[in-house]
């Protein structure tokens, strides 16, 4: 086998290790980890009871087409932090990672198959959805993968798509909801609200001298909502919550071109600098605009906060959607 990295366990039960003899494993992406992959996912679980074995969820980082076609790779939805712990949310056992290099990429599919499904992961079950692609070029799909399963004894499932509105729920579907700013119409298709997370950093300040202090984020590895306003939830380091006011974008009203992303954490007084901030997408309030004056700007920051405490109050302070 090529030499190619070991995969890294992002999170893991007691049911599984990396010297387990056999396991029911689903392989992909998962990025945003949304209501097509929950069924995958639970069929996986299912068949790993059935075998009485573990449920291995594995993937990938970065994205493959990051180094197959860089200047097409998707942004990404989740971070793999994010990714695993959404997926042991929904039942898994572990989420292997795996290090995506050129060797990875270049592994032709009998040889994916071979030596990593059977190799590494010693599977006994495979469920994947019904478009799976997996090796070099993606030249290997579902029907490749049932002739090696058959010749194994390897159990293999499929799991249709998931269909919303009269269209498959996908990554690329999401992405093109969150990235024109429709959080609360993508929240109805992932299994927990669209997250951002970043580092406090210092800003110009110019919200505290208005009444509103922002939390400013930088370092963040997602995908960007469009520019506009948004109500959110807050995740603070000691693990409570605040509803917020998030601003993306330029603050076009002091004459800036530069995207940030402003929290104002509603009801909260303190320093945050230098923390990780984890911000729920909830709904979008409006789209960025230019004031004329200071007043004009606070009366509308006013009417924003109040409009996103509403919001915020109306929805479960529960991380996950039940799916």
């Amino acid at each position: 086998m090529p030499d190619i990295p070991p995969p890294l366990i992002i999170a893991a039960s007691g049911r599984w290790t990396p010297d387990s003899p056999a396991c029911a494993v689903t392989v992909g992406n998962f990025d945003g980890v949304h209501l097509g992959h929950a069924a995958i996912v639970r069929q996986v679980c299912a068949a790993a009871r059935r075998l009485d074995v573990p449920a291995v969820a594995f993937t990938f980082d970065p994205h493959p087409a990051a180094l197959v076609r860089p200047e097409a790779a998707p942004a990404p939805l989740t971070t793999p932090d994010r990714r695993a712990t959404l997926l042991r949310s929904l039942g898994v056992d572990a989420v292997v990672v795996q290090p995506t290099d050129r060797a990875l990429v270049s592994l032709p599919a009998a040889d994916f198959y071979a030596d990593i499904l059977r190799g590494r992961l010693r599977a006994r079950a495979i469920v994947e959805g019904t478009d799976f692609r997996f090796g070099a070029s993606r030249s290997g799909d579902i029907h490749l993968l049932e002739t090696l399963c058959s010749r194994d004894g390897v159990t293999l499932e499929t799991v249709p798509a998931v269909m919303a509105d009269g269209l498959p729920v996908s990554s690329s579907r999401l992405r093109g909801l969150i990235a024109t700013g429709a959080v609360r119409e993508a929240a109805l298709l992932l299994t927990s609200p669209y997250r951002l997370t970043g580092t406090v950093v210092e800003g110009a300040r110019r919200g505290a001298t208005i009444g509103f202090p922002t939390a400013n984020l930088s370092g963040i590895a997602t995908l960007l909502p469009a520019a506009g306003v948004y109500a959110a939830r807050v995740m603070l380091p000691d693990g409570s919550t605040r509803p917020a006011a998030v601003h993306i974008g330029p603050n076009i009203s002091f004459g800036e071109t530069r995207i940030s992303v402003e929290a104002h954490l509603i009801g909260f007084f303190g320093s945050l600098y230098g923390s990780t901030l984890d911000v729920d997408f909830l709904d979008r309030l409006r789209d960025t605009q230019r004031y004329d004056s200071v007043d004009a700007l606070k009366a509308q920051l006013s009417a924003d906060v109040a409009r996103a405490l509403e919001i915020v109050q109306s929805m479960p302070d529960e991380s996950r959607i039940l799916v």
